[in-house]
C-alpha cells in the first residue's frame, strides 16, 4: 500500500488568524536540488495555502543534508521559531556514505528535539534510487514537503 504524502486532516489546524502571526523556517539542502527544491516548494506552498504569513517564513540553503542540523540549530540560537523544516534527499550508492549522512541527520534533529526550543520536523528523503525520490518530491506519492509543513504547523501548536 502506497500513502499519498501530501493528503492530510486540515481540520487539525489551527485557524489562519493563528497562523498568520507565526514564524516558520525551511532549511534546505542544495544537494539533489532537482528534489529538494521541489520539495521546499511544497512546503511554503503549504504554509501560506493555511494563513502563515510569508514574510514569516525564512528560507535557509545549506549545501547538503548533513549540514541541516548545523542551520536548525543556529537558526535556534538567534531566535524563536514555531516550527522549522529541514529538508534534504539522501540516495543510496554504493558506500558506506548513505548510512553516515542518513545517521547523522536523523541524530542531530533528535537532539534539537529533545532540546525543545522549537519543533524541528524531518522532511529528509532517504531512499534507495532517484524514482523513489521523485515520486515524493510532488510524484505518485504527493510530496514530502507538504507533509512537513503540516507536521510543523501541529507541532508549533502544541
Amino acid at each position: 500500500m502506497t500513502t499519498d504524502l501530501s493528503k492530510y486532516d486540515a481540520s487539525q489546524l489551527p485557524s489562519a488568524d493563528v497562523l498568520g502571526r507565526q514564524r516558520y523556517a525551511i532549511i534546505v539542502a542544495d544537494w539533489n536540488s532537482e528534489i529538494t527544491y521541489a520539495l521546499a516548494q511544497g512546503a511554503l506552498d503549504t504554509l501560506v495555502k493555511h494563513g502563515v504569513d510569508e514574510e514569516n517564513i525564512e528560507i535557509v540553503h545549506v549545501p547538503g543534508t548533513v549540514e541541516l542540523t548545523y542551520g536548525a540549530a543556529k537558526l535556534m540560537r538567534h531566535e524563536r521559531w514555531d516550527g522549522i523544516i529541514v529538508i534534504g534527499c539522501v540516495i543510496q550508492g554504493d558506500t558506506p556514505h548513505f548510512d553516515y549522512v542518513c545517521q547523522s541527520v536523523t541524530q542531530g534533529v533528535a537532539m534539537l528535539n529533545a532540546r525543545g526550543d522549537s519543533p524541528v520536523i524531518f522532511s529528509v528523503l532517504t531512499v534507495l534510487n532517484k524514482q523513489q525520490a521523485l515520486d515524493r518530491a510532488g510524484g505518485r506519492l504527493g510530496n514530502k514537503g507538504v507533509e512537513g509543513a503540516y507536521t510543523a504547523m501541529r507541532m508549533g501548536n502544541l
